[in-house]
């Protein structure tokens, strides 16, 4: 025991280790945890009976409704307030697509995940386009009907955007789960990865404008319920690798209904009411880590890594990323109803399992959350690198602060933000600057899985508006921004996957939402700030990945100092826009950008200006791009022409 933990500073974890591995042993066999101090949300817990073949929760809990007796989950409206977001998702042409999978009632789990978001800019015209990934029917599996289409939104510059997803090839046309983002081939394109129920499919960007599926000759297809993907170079060759998390076993010919053989004859339910089963009590689909060969091909190489989930916990979403700072990306995976996995990056090719005595498997209960979401990002602006998961309803989402060296902490409720979001069933987030202060603010999407809560006054509602949390006192409080009528924090939505990038190069992030059986939905930023900002595309060397995933960045201005990491994956099965960026409040000068590459090359540099693009590759420094002739259009300053840097 005491020959696993790495470093001295481990050994404050000795005494959570033990209690940790006690729960979770415990909580694999209750199903259901009691917390030893149920929060005040709506009052104390009514019940902490186990939901047979359930998600986890923190209990039942009394109804909180707004001043018109709705849920608040689909009210609590205000009448004035700061409009953050203006839901344009009609006006960009987002609304001719809908989403697809299953049947209204969702008898099954199957059916009720929904489906993530990936932000690419397909064809290198410095715009971010959109790819929604689709789910499918029962119907459409059989071939008794046409699979619903995934889309591929292309960025038409103009605040429009038109579903290129036929002519591209990237339809999918299977059960559609999640999507990363990642240039496995370095030849500067980014191609796109995209996880099913069934065989999964890895597309190739041609270069033209169009992809071709290789999933099958790189030997990355799998077959059975795939989630949340990510890319990341996990052994330092230059060259991304693939994790793929699995969720469920699924068998189509022995479908798990309530009251089936299959469940064991359990009546599955929620709060007494009849609901679909699962993920509780079904069994759970294995993780897969992919090699990248360097010829077109992969290697699975999920046991020699020790990263293949032996114990079959129902996986949702991933990303590498260094949490410990030794410059090493590690791996992080959500996982539903089940302890999440902290992996740290030995540097031999295989990873420590570090889940519990880092801190991060359970929340400070020692109890395992429905966790959706992944949120990565320094919101105290320490340097270090903090965690945030979404869960489902009657239970808070969990904020894990980084006290260095891989632990972590759940602060949630000293941080202001664990009450409010406890009816709340949440799937994509984020730490993003909305107002370009300088500090990361935090926000995620929301919708329940069973239908059946809007015919009980339970508190919750199936469509969902989202919460997003502005960052105070830099970085020791958050609050909950209000939710003004007609805006898009009144959006009421049964969301599920997000993606967050800026759409329109202004310098302000936006958020794309996919949602369940419904048209997406497009957030613009229209924050009334004046503050400025500077956005960062990395390109990496020979040694690194071209696309620079696994790069940490330190951005210096005003006396502040900012980290940014070019990660693939996160949110809830969805890819964020690769580009980092930075507000800087009303400060006008960026002192200095500290680039550590991800073949462990350091660099500093000066930038000549704010408020635009820059790209920056390594070795090189500033080089001319595409993003100059976007900044002088908009009547910013190009860069010089001989790069800057040291």
């Amino acid at each position: 025991m005491i020959r696993s933990f790495r470093r001295p500073a481990q050994w404050r974890s000795v005494a959570r280790v033990g209690l940790c591995l006690f729960f979770s042993a415990f909580l694999a066999q209750a199903q259901s945890p009691t917390p030893s101090q149920p929060p005040l949300y709506g009052g104390n817990a009514a019940s902490t009976e186990p939901q047979q073949g359930g998600s986890a929760t923190a209990g039942v809990f009394a109804p909180v409704l707004d001043s018109e007796s709705r849920p608040i989950t689909a009210g609590g409206f205000v009448k004035t307030g700061p409009v953050i977001f203006q839901d344009i998702s009609q006006k960009a042409g987002l609304t001719t697509w809908t989403h697809k999978m299953g049947t209204p009632e969702k008898p099954y789990i199957l059916e009720t995940i929904g489906s993530g978001v990936a932000l690419l800019d397909y064809d290198n015209d410095g715009w971010l386009d959109i790819y929604i990934v689709n789910g499918s029917t029962y119907d459409a599996l059989s071939g008794k009907t046409e699979a619903p289409h995934a889309a591929l939104f292309h960025n038409n510059h103009d605040g429009t955007f038109t579903d290129v997803a036929a002519k591209a090839g990237v339809t999918n046309d299977r059960w559609g789960f999640g999507a990363a983002v990642g240039d496995f081939d370095n030849d500067g394109w980014p191609d796109l990865y995209v996880a099913n129920y069934g065989k999964n499919r890895l597309y190739h960007n041609n270069h033209d404008g169009t992809f071709t599926d290789i999933a099958e000759t790189a030997g990355v297809t799998l077959g059975n319920w795939s989630t949340g993907p990510s890319f990341g170079d996990y052994d330092g060759d230059g060259r991304l690798d693939l994790f793929v998390p699995g969720y469920v076993h699924w068998d189509m010919n022995n479908l798990p209904a309530a009251g089936s053989k299959s469940v064991g004859y359990a009546n599955c339910s929620f709060r007494g009411a009849q609901t679909m089963c699962g993920p509780r009590g079904l069994l759970g689909e294995p993780d897969h880590l992919f090699h990248n060969n360097g010829d077109g091909t992969f290697t699975d190489v999920s046991e020699k890594a020790k990263v293949s989930d032996k114990r079959r916990y129902y996986g949702f979403s991933s990303t590498f990323v260094d949490v410990d700072d030794d410059g090493k990306v590690d791996l992080l995976v959500t996982d539903d109803s089940s302890p999440n996995y902290l992996y740290l990056n030995k540097g031999d090719g295989t990873f420590q399992d570090a889940s519990f005595f880092s801190g991060f498997a359970l929340n400070q209960d020692a109890r395992e959350t429905a966790s959706m979401g992944l949120a990565v990002g320094d919101y105290a602006n320490n340097g270090r690198l903090d965690l945030y998961t979404t869960t489902f309803s009657d239970d808070y989402k969990t904020l894990y602060r980084n006290d260095g060296e891989g632990n972590f902490v759940d602060i949630t409720p000293q941080m202001g933000i664990a009450e409010g979001t406890y009816p709340f069933l949440s799937w994509g987030t984020q730490f993003f600057d909305y107002d370009n202060d300088g500090w990361k603010d935090l926000m995620f999407v929301s919708g329940h899985v069973y239908p059946q809560v809007d015919h009980h006054e339970w508190g919750t509602s199936w469509a969902e508006r989202p919460l997003l949390f502005h960052n105070l006192n830099h970085g020791k409080k958050f609050e909950i921004m209000p939710a003004v009528e007609g805006s898009g924090l009144a959006d009421v939505i049964p969301a599920r996957g997000a993606a967050f990038g800026d759409l329109f190069n202004d310098g302000k992030i936006d958020v794309v939402i996919n949602c369940i059986d419904h048209t997406p939905v497009l957030l613009r930023n229209v924050n009334d700030d004046h503050n400025h900002w500077v956005g960062l595309r990395l390109i990496g060397g020979p040694k690194s990945p071209r696309d620079a995933v696994g790069s940490t960045v330190y951005v210096t201005s005003g006396g502040i100092r900012q980290r940014g990491d070019v990660m693939s994956g996160g949110s809830f099965e969805s890819s964020n826009d690769f580009r980092l960026h930075f507000g800087l409040g009303v400060t006008t000068k960026v002192d200095k950008v500290e680039i550590r590459w991800p073949d462990g090359l350091k660099e500093a540099f000066t930038l000549p200006d704010v408020d635009r693009y820059f790209s920056i590759e390594e070795g090189k420094g500033l080089v001319p791009s595409v993003y100059d002739s976007i900044a002088a259009k908009a009547g910013q300053s190009k860069p010089p022409s001989a790069p800057k840097g040291k």
